[in-house]
């Protein structure tokens, strides 16, 4: 796991913790597309709500975890995915049809795959829950 990466050492927290079965996590450093995987991770019933604290070194995410990720991660290089190229990474990324998400950053902003492929849309893939 590099430093360089936040959103790689924030997934990898959360996948942490989940297999400690820990009811929460702390994240740090925060940043927009942190928060906006998370969203998603949320919306999509994998993690519970989670707020924004601060403290004297900057702000932290308090992320509830509900024990559903059995696991998660980046997709490095972010590959590029065409509308029509979904299926490939899918079969790459998660463990069968219909059972995880992939995460990619759109002209409409962070999708998950189902929905990308909905609108007919691409983007660059960013990482993968299930």
């Amino acid at each position: 796991m590099s430093m360089n990466d936040p959103l790689a050492s924030a997934l990898s927290k959360i996948m942490n913790a989940e297999n400690r079965e820990q009811k929460e996590c702390i994240i740090k450093p925060v940043s927009k597309l942190i928060k906006k995987v998370l969203e998603i991770l949320n919306a999509e019933g994998y993690i519970g709500s989670f707020k924004e604290l601060e403290d004297s070194k900057g702000n932290m995410l308090q992320v509830n975890l509900l024990g559903k990720v059995n696991k998660t991660g980046v997709i490095k290089p972010r590959f590029f995915i065409k509308k029509d190229g979904y299926e490939k990474f899918e079969k790459r990324y998660l463990p069968s049809n219909n059972f995880g998400v992939l995460i990619v950053s759109t002209s409409l902003g962070l999708k998950v795959n189902n929905e990308a492929k909905k609108k007919g849309i691409g983007g660059k893939l960013i990482a993968y829950v299930y």
